[in-house]
């Protein structure tokens, strides 16, 4: 791949663009904001000019709503050898292009599984997808050179590639990305109107919780807008657990004991089975799941404590394997939890004591 041309300068369209052009690419940027295009111009991510003809690929990186639409001008203006997209829905784009009656075969939708909570062309990064799967949903009418196409470009992302159909993508998304988003939004939400002596007791888990729900409502009301089917379904499963949930702990308030017992069994039911839907994330590198020994240590909030005690593992000779800090109250100091292997726990311990580390365990 010699030349792309990136359509939609937002936080996707620029970080492949970023990547792109960091890999000797020459990219041009399109975006219905030029001044946009022009910011991801400036932050390297390509040219704003238009090419002089064809290029490679094109790549579409539009709200859902808008994708069909916009796949189907470049594709009638022989824009590209060949198109992809890289909404977060797969299956309504390609009915809609089926149904504006373009040629498919030099067309491949896919998804990058990368993203952050904030967007547009400041927040793009050139290695925001670099190790993340990366769907392809190819068809039979799908051309070999367009499939190249993509796998080159991801490639040039340092993504995986994932092959899969277009329903069953949106099936699986609206499993463990876009439910997620909802929830947590409805997790936060009740904190809107929380007395201000219950918000200062937010610590680690409410902020897991909640952290996605930061993110631009307007994007997220296009993806669910695209998915809204398989996310109701979704949904519609977690409210029987919130149903079930609610008469439990209800269950618990009772003086009747046989109604106690049978609300704690309730209570531990879903419990176990968040354990064992927990357990099948995969871990490390995609890997199965790992269980990590954590080492807690009282850091202080100074430039420099963080460089200092990863040096101070590393001559423990202990690779962190995760790492996670949680915040102080009204205090200059926090906690840094570091993961690693269980083997390797009680000589990180010895070395950081040694080395003036407050260690808790």
């Amino acid at each position: 791949m010699r030349t792309a041309l990136v359509i939609g300068t937002g936080l996707i369209g620029t970080s492949a663009a970023l990547a792109l052009a960091g890999r000797g690419v020459r990219v041009h940027l399109m975006d219905h904001d030029p001044a946009q295009a022009r910011t991801a111009a400036a932050r390297g991510a390509g040219t704003d000019q238009a090419p002089d003809g064809p290029v490679d690929l094109a790549i579409v990186a539009v709200p859902p709503a808008h994708v069909a639409a916009t796949l189907a001008e470049a594709i009638r203006g022989g824009l590209a050898r060949g198109y992809l997209d890289v909404a977060s829905v797969k299956g309504g784009p390609r009915r809609e292009l089926e149904a504006l009656g373009c040629d498919l075969s030099g067309y491949l939708g896919t998804h990058p599984m990368a993203g952050r909570e904030r967007s547009g062309p400041m927040a793009a990064t050139a290695d925001l997808f670099e190790g993340r799967p990366w769907v392809l949903t190819p068809t039979p009418g799908t051309d070999t050179e367009v499939l190249n196409l993509a796998l080159e470009l991801v490639a040039l992302c340092r993504a995986v590639p994932v092959v899969m159909d277009a329903d069953a993508h949106d099936r699986a998304v609206a499993l463990v990305s876009h439910t997620p988003q909802l929830i947590s939004s409805m997790v936060a939400a009740r904190l809107r109107n929380a007395d201000e002596t219950a918000v200062r007791l937010c610590g680690q888990g409410i902020l897991d919780v909640t952290r996605i729900a930061a993110s631009d409502p307007r994007m997220w009301l296009d993806i669910l807008s695209a998915n809204p089917g398989p996310v109701a379904e979704v949904l519609a499963g977690v409210a029987a657990d919130l149903d079930e949930t609610v008469r439990a702990l209800r269950a618990l308030e009772s003086a009747d004991e046989d109604k106690r017992q049978g609300g704690a069994a309730g209570i531990e039911d879903v419990l176990r089975r968040g354990n064992d839907g927990r357990a099948r994330v995969p871990g490390k590198h995609g890997a199965a799941p790992a269980t990590y020994e954590t080492v807690i240590v009282l850091i202080g909030d100074q430039p420099g404590e963080l460089a200092r005690i990863f040096a101070d593992a590393g001559r423990a000779g202990v690779n962190i394997e995760d790492v996670r800090i949680e915040h102080a109250t009204g205090q200059q100091s926090g906690l840094i939890q570091l993961m690693v292997e269980p083997t390797a726990a009680a000589g990180l311990v010895a070395t950081l004591r040694d080395r003036g580390w407050a260690v808790r365990q």
